[in-house]
């Protein structure tokens, strides 16, 4: 997810803290509002990467397992980095007192509006444009936050980011990486919540 987080000395709320989800919900409406404008000024889909790959259309069902494949790949590494390490359980106590204890629902709506609109501006508009690793740096840059503590869920982005790149150019389209940028974030969101968000 991008964008500022609240101040975490705030004790946790029931439910997400309102003004999670709300700047969730404006924040990517305005930039999958960027997404799709920067799509029509280029004269293209953001959908594919390619005019060939928009001639070769989806394969649905081989996309959504790479993605999931993917994003499992990327929970169960954070899970262990959170379970087996100090500055993991350190950076989930942060990230959990920030978002608070967050519903089932609230998981899925925040990992739905990040997967779809930070898919479709920095890999369906932006690579393209820039090629995977600016796309990818650039991602991992709206995810920066000016906290030492936050430093490496920023650097874990940027990874992330590179793998989110690869497959849609390793596609051709954007089903792969926003399927596992949704399973990524409603899995992550849901454990930090149960497990931190009422510390």
């Amino acid at each position: 997810m991008s964008g500022e987080w609240p101040d975490p000395a705030v004790p946790p709320h029931q439910g997400a803290p309102p003004s999670i989800v709300r700047l969730a919900l404006v924040f990517y409406a305005l930039l999958m509002g960027a997404a799709v404008l920067w799509g029509l000024v280029a004269g293209r889909s953001l959908l594919f990467a390619t005019p060939e790959a928009e001639e070769r259309g989806v394969a649905l069902v081989e996309d959504l397992i790479v993605g999931g494949l993917a994003g499992g790949l990327i929970v169960l590494v954070s899970r262990l980095l959170t379970l087996q390490t100090r500055w993991g359980d350190a950076l989930g106590k942060l990230l959990g007192a920030v978002l608070g204890p967050l519903s089932w629902a609230e998981c899925l709506l925040l990992a739905v509006l990040s997967g779809v609109a930070e898919e479709a501006f920095f890999r369906g508009a932006l690579q393209p444009a820039v090629g995977w690793v600016a796309a990818s740096l650039l991602f991992g840059l709206a995810h920066f936050a000016p906290r030492k503590e936050l430093l490496p869920w920023t650097g874990f982005t940027v990874a992330s980011g590179f793998l989110l790149g690869a497959l849609f150019d390793r596609t051709g389209n954007l089903i792969a990486p926003v399927f596992a940028h949704f399973l990524i974030n409603a899995v992550n969101l849901r454990f930090l919540a149960v497990r931190y968000g009422n510390l």
